[in-house]
């Protein structure tokens, strides 16, 4: 099969080979062309000096994308700083809901308000006794 592949396909011409120049004495020497001069381009001293020029260029703009006013540490430290910020945040909104049903408990229900009488301010209903203990030091001692 391959090779009624490459069967079928048409033959490639040879290129032609140069044919070796005779050079003859007394025969006249043949037109060139004559190459162009090439611009003077700047001297090395320039070239040496734009290179370190732009060198340190990039230098100072990769230290200021890095330790700048709004580079890459500072704003790294900012993105800790908001996440620290946000946590707060977060715990000081679950406490102000804790705050505002402990609030609305006290406004609504008579059982929260006397359980925190009774734990505040040591009161007790009518009727009930009040025991008070003490501790006493061993005698012993």
């Amino acid at each position: 099969m391959i090779k009624d592949a490459f069967e079928s396909m048409p033959a490639t011409p040879e290129t032609p080979r140069p044919r070796p120049r005779v050079v003859r004495a007394d025969a006249p020497e043949p037109l060139r062309r004559r190459r162009a001069p090439l611009p003077a381009g700047p001297s090395p001293l320039w070239r040496r000096a734009l290179n370190v020029l732009l060198v340190f260029a990039a230098v100072v703009l990769l230290a200021d994308a890095l330790a700048g006013e709004r580079g890459l540490i500072a704003t790294t430290r900012a993105r800790q700083v908001s996440d620290e910020m946000a946590g707060t945040v977060e715990r000081l909104r679950r406490e102000n809901t804790r705050l505002r049903d402990a609030a609305k408990r006290l406004r609504e229900d008579p059982t929260a308000i006397e359980s925190l009488a009774r734990e505040e301010l040591g009161l007790i209903r009518q009727g009930e006794v009040l025991v008070v203990v003490k501790d006493r030091k061993p005698a012993g001692k």
